[in-house]
């Protein structure tokens, strides 16, 4: 009777861990580290997609950062108007150089 509970129990215990293991993706993590090719290829894609975000990302929080300052030039807010102007001017200058 008790070997048959402790059998029960330890295959109780096995099921369990065979779920975790199936829940953490271990195989196909173990794949990709066993081709060196294909963990490249991942990591490139990875990096690419990451470097892209980062360059939209920037664009359109400077593209909104620039306009936020366009607007307050237009209300002509008097020490930070004045700053404010004279950067939109160097950057508009070194736009039209380019």
């Amino acid at each position: 009777m008790s070997d048959e509970k402790t059998f029960r129990e330890l295959s109780q215990k096995i099921d369990e861990l065979s779920i975790r293991l199936e829940k953490l993706n271990l195989a196909e993590y173990l794949e990709v580290l066993r081709n060196p090719k294909r963990l490249l290829y991942v990591n490139f894609l990875g990096g690419i997609a990451r470097g892209f975000g980062t360059a939209i990302g920037f664009t359109i929080l400077g593209a909104f950062v620039i306009y936020i300052l366009q607007r307050m030039v237009i209300l002509r807010l008097p020490i930070i108007g004045t700053f404010i102007a004279d950067i939109i001017e160097i950057v508009q200058k070194q736009l039209a150089i380019r």
